[in-house]
């Protein structure tokens, strides 16, 4: 009996040692980063600077890919499967037993390794297992009907109304996957007006988003902003452009999907993206040793809210959905919607009222409200990839409801920042004044964001003044009178920061006597607005 034993742990050793992990590996350097740098249309199209230089986004060294070499000589490594790549993390993830990952540590140009099995960095975490497709799946009894009321709610009709139906802004769509939308009537008008553009399966690595792989979460998701029947269904932004990515793999719930998800926002800020809408939301996977907990929803945590985090920092407004779990024993938002720099998205019904299944904030968020605002997710209308209209419940769907209405707001008022855009929104909200953490905010007025915005823009048809221009030593800058305190920051020409400071009415000038001769950007930020000007620093 004791040999048996002896045997018995012996097989269990030896099949904990061999199990697949997966793990972060964080690189050491990239190639030609000043050169890239200097040179922006070599690593992102033309749009994407023109985005970043109308939202003063500097470009640095994260917008540079990630060092192929390195990548090629990972997969050789024995026993490594390199699963997804970061360049705003320098990072790869990869799969592979515990020992061969850890060998890599002895490669020059790894920086350390992360593994996604938080047991082998440091204590191990244990929450319940989820479902997150149980709420969304659970389809109510087929009602035929239009989009008016989840469309009024938001006042994005009014918006319609003034012809801001979203035209001119770029969204990518990170889901589950996007059946039939490249066929189904109810996407015509999206593809005949050229605004479906081009996507990329992140999971399977292959350029076909539209084949079925188990899921039509991304179709339904889609058809609240870009669906349109005539007469019959009207999503909140029919006339944005789409670029349609698959992140999640609804077979299995595993890390890789957050570096899926981190690789396609690379990809849309690279192509010059507006906006991000993401109805995904990661908790706990199939491997325990992987999961979080309700304390980690902190926004500092998880791989994603990293990433999504990056992704606001490089002028992309990224509209996340809360989660629903709300009626379960993790109650709080999921991950990337904790993120403190995204818009997340609660939901109600069609009386405003909340709905039990609608993710709530919690003290993990702290300083910062969750959800932000909600929309309606419960008895959503949407459209399934067989072309019917049904209604399901989930903040999937409140998410990109609020997304597409934001989208025509930001058609409205197209020099605000997303920043500005996102404040404006909660602004607008009904319980501004007294958010909890149940609906944030509460629910959007949008029509009346835009008007908050016209009169803001009004206000301030003052000027600011920067003289002399060329300086040698000292900057002044003459404020609007209606304006007490901004911040000001300097540029150089590969866009570093060189300067930040703050100035007032009392003291509004800046010390440039250590900068270098040459040309800089200098930005001005208010509450609102945000002004850029060309300033020369001179030798004498």
């Amino acid at each position: 009996m004791k040999n048996i034993f002896t045997l018995l742990l012996l097989f269990l050793v030896i099949g904990k040692g061999f199990s697949q992990e997966d793990a972060w590996i964080y690189l050491t350097d990239k190639p030609n980063v000043a050169a890239s740098i200097a040179n922006p249309i070599s690593i992102l199209t033309q749009k994407a600077i023109d985005r970043k230089q109308n939202h003063n986004v500097a470009i640095d060294e994260r917008d540079v890919p990630v060092n192929e070499t390195y990548i090629s000589d990972l997969k050789l490594q024995t026993g490594i499967t390199v699963m997804a790549k970061s360049k705003w993390f320098n990072a790869i993830h990869v799969r592979g037993i515990e020992a061969d990952i850890n060998a890599l540590s002895n490669l020059n140009y790894v920086d350390r390794i992360d593994f996604a099995n938080k047991s082998l960095n440091a204590a191990s975490r244990n929450t319940s297992n989820l479902n997150k497709w149980e709420v969304e799946n659970s389809t109510i009894a087929f009602t035929y009907g239009d989009t008016q009321n989840q469309v009024e709610m938001i006042n994005a009709d009014n918006l319609h109304i003034a012809d801001f139906t979203g035209e001119g802004i770029t969204i990518a769509v990170m889901d589950a996957g996007f059946p039939s939308v490249n066929t189904m009537s109810g996407f015509q008008r999206l593809r005949d007006n050229g605004d479906l553009l081009n996507g990329y399966d992140f999971v399977d690595r292959v350029s076909d988003v539209y084949a079925f792989t188990g899921n039509n979460h991304g179709t339904k998701v889609l058809s609240t902003m870009a669906g349109f029947v005539q007469n019959l269904y009207v999503g909140t932004a029919p006339d944005a452009s789409y670029y349609l990515f698959r992140t999640e793999d609804s077979a299995s719930e595993n890390p890789v999907e957050e570096s899926y998800w981190v690789e396609a926002a690379e990809r849309a800020d690279s192509l010059g993206v507006d906006m991000i809408n993401t109805s995904l939301g990661y908790t706990d996977y199939d491997n325990s040793n992987y999961d979080y907990t309700p304390a980690d929803m902190n926004g500092q945590v998880t791989y994603i809210a990293k990433g999504a985090s990056i992704a606001a920092e490089k002028g992309i407004l990224v509209v996340v959905s809360a989660g629903n779990s709300g009626a379960t024993a993790w109650q709080t938002v999921g991950s990337p919607a904790d993120s403190p720099d995204v818009l997340s998205i609660g939901a109600v019904n069609a009386d405003g009222n909340y709905v039990s299944f609608s993710s709530q904030g919690s003290s993990a968020q702290v300083g910062y409200q969750k959800p932000d605002v909600v929309a309606r997710g419960g008895a959503t209308f949407v459209i399934d990839q067989f072309d019917a209209i049904v209604q399901n419940n989930g903040t999937s769907f409140s998410g990109p409801i609020m997304c597409g209405g934001i989208a025509s707001l930001w058609q409205a008022i197209p020099n605000a920042s997303p920043t500005e855009v996102m404040n404006l929104v909660r602004e607008s909200a009904s319980q501004y004044t007294s958010p909890d953490n149940f609906l944030g905010y509460g629910i959007p007025d949008l029509d009346l964001a835009r008007t908050n915005a016209l009169s803001v823009d009004a206000v301030e048809l003052e000027t600011f003044t920067i003289y002399p221009n060329p300086s040698p030593s000292r900057l002044n800058i003459k404020m609007p009178s209606t304006v007490n305190k901004v911040e000001v920051s300097i540029c150089n020409q590969i866009g570093q920061e060189v300067i930040q400071q703050y100035i007032t009415q009392d003291s509004n000038y800046i010390d440039v006597s250590e900068l270098v001769s040459g040309v800089y950007m200098i930005t001005v930020v208010t509450n609102h607005n945000s002004n850029t000007y060309k300033f020369i620093k001179s030798s004498n």
